[in-house]
Parts: C-alpha cells; sequence; structure tokens
C-alpha cells in the first residue's frame, strides 16, 4: 500500500465504466490521495451504458471511501477549459500534487492504413492526445513549481507509442509525441523535484475495445463476432494470456504517484503482460 493521504490528484478522462481513467482516480483515492475527476462530459459513454451515470458516479465512489471528489468536464485539447480545469481543482481543494494524463480519443475512422487517413482524423487524435497532454501538463507544472512541494506527472502513452502497426499511424504516432513529452518534461522538472514519467499499456479491456474491434475487423461480421476475434487475436499476442484491465494500469499509477518512486522519472514503462520486453 502507498500513503497519498493529503495529496491531490486530477485525472483526465475518467468518465467510463470500464475505463482506465476510473481504476486509476479509485485507487489513487483508496491510497489516501482526494481526487478531481475528469472528462469530455459528465457520461460519455452515456450510448453504451445508459445504466452508469459517469462522473458522478465515480465521485460518489470516491467519497464512500471517506475521500473528497469534484467533477470537472472539460475538453482537455481546448487551453481556457484546461485551465478552468485546473483552478477549480485547486480552489476546492486547496493544492494539487498529482496529474495523471489519461483522456484521449476514441478509436474510429482514424484506424486505417495512411493512404486512406484523412487529414482532419489524423488532426482529431493529435489534438487530444498531444495537445491535451501538453496543456494539462503546461498549466499542471507551473502549479506545482509554484506550489514548491514537489509532485508527480504520469502520462498515459501506450504499446503503440514504443512500437508501431499498421492502421495505427495517427494513434502510434501521438502515443511516440507523448514520451518525447515526458522526457523532456521530466528533465525541465527534475530541479523542483517534479517526477513525469509515462505508462504504455497493451489493450485494456475498457468501452474502447467495441470500438475498436468496429474498426479494424471485418465488416462481414456482427458486432459480437468483431468482438470475440479481435480480443482473441489480442490475447494470443500476449505471453501472459489475457488483455490487461484497468486495475493493472492502476498499479503502476498508484505506484508512480506515490514517494516509492521518488528516484524515478522520464521513464516509458509497458504493462503489456509480456507483449513488450524492455
Amino acid at each position: 500500500m502507498y500513503n497519498l493521504k493529503g495529496k491531490v490528484a486530477l485525472v483526465t478522462g475518467a468518465g467510463g465504466r470500464n475505463g482506465i481513467g476510473r481504476a486509476i482516480a479509485l485507487r489513487l483515492a483508496k491510497e489516501g490521495a482526494d481526487v478531481a475527476v475528469n472528462d469530455i462530459a459528465e457520461n460519455p459513454y452515456a450510448a453504451d451504458d445508459t445504466a452508469w451515470g459517469g462522473l458522478s458516479d465515480v465521485v460518489s465512489e470516491i467519497e464512500a471511501m471517506n475521500r473528497r471528489a469534484i467533477s470537472v468536464v472539460a475538453d482537455v485539447s481546448d487551453a481556457k477549459q484546461v485551465e478552468k480545469m485546473v483552478d477549480n481543482t485547486v480552489s476546492h481543494f486547496g493544492s494539487i500534487d498529482i496529474l495523471v494524463n489519461n483522456a484521449g480519443t476514441k478509436a474510429g475512422k482514424d484506424r486505417v492504413p495512411v493512404v486512406d487517413l484523412t487529414e482532419e482524423d489524423w488532426d482529431r487524435v493529435q489534438r487530444v492526445n498531444v495537445k491535451g497532454v501538453f496543456l494539462c501538463c503546461k498549466v499542471v507544472a507551473r502549479h506545482l513549481i509554484a506550489q514548491g512541494t514537489g509532485g508527480k506527472i504520469i502520462n498515459l502513452s501506450s504499446l503503440r507509442g514504443k512500437q508501431g502497426a499498421a492502421s495505427y499511424a495517427a494513434y502510434s504516432a501521438s502515443k511516440f509525441a507523448v514520451i518525447g513529452l515526458t522526457q523532456s518534461l521530466a528533465h525541465e522538472l527534475a530541479p523542483y523535484q517534479i517526477n513525469v514519467n509515462a505508462l504504455c499499456p497493451s489493450l485494456v479491456d475498457t468501452e474502447r475495445v467495441l470500438h475498436l474491434a468496429s474498426a479494424l475487423m471485418s465488416k462481414d461480421l456482427s458486432a459480437e463476432e468483431q468482438l470475440a476475434e479481435f480480443v482473441e487475436r489480442s490475447e494470443q499476442s500476449v505471453p501472459l494470456g489475457r488483455l490487461a484491465t484497468g486495475a493493472d494500469v492502476a498499479k503502476m499509477a498508484a505506484f508512480l504517484a506515490s514517494e516509492e518512486s521518488a528516484y524515478l522519472t522520464g521513464l516509458s514503462i509497458p504493462v503489456a503482460g509480456g507483449a513488450l520486453m524492455d
């Protein structure tokens, strides 16, 4: 267990029931942190899961652990909205200590060969996955420097940020960029005792798997068949024989958010079940 009591965390992209963001937010709260949870809408997966309340349900779960929590709806690719999100977090809790940049685009028309990739879809992925991380890092880093008490920034890259694949060009390029940003920022913030690291999960069993399967599998298959075939293929590529879970990623996030990782910065750590071995 890690002691995050007295710490305040901001986790972006935390509105999905099965998402990485929710799993990380709950794990940080379990370790003692108060948490601000963000997404682009109060319930970004309302069409997929009508029984799920989105951010409000995550806040309720955190409060049930006797931790403080707020939800902050914002588009991380919009500078003014990011400024307001971070200001609201600091105003409510009095400080900020941990940033987890988890927000990302849903898979869709961007998962095609480069020759078929539109400029619009390329820009959409870079806007959220790269610009969004940049803006959140920039604004939160300013607060961390001003506080003078150190801090932790954790960026979600991907296995595809270390290893490209066909039909993943836009996504892979964005996640490679996150690793480059992480390394540069680690150098810049080290004098302030602010650690900056990236997590690189393989495929995680979240709501996004259905979108990925629909984008990448044969259109002749039903949605259920697409999902089953996509999951089977993905599991076969993992030595541990299963997809990652949000909890797998959250365990590493909790470690990087704690003082146990005080001497680690600039890393990009695979959470991939052996699918990538550095």
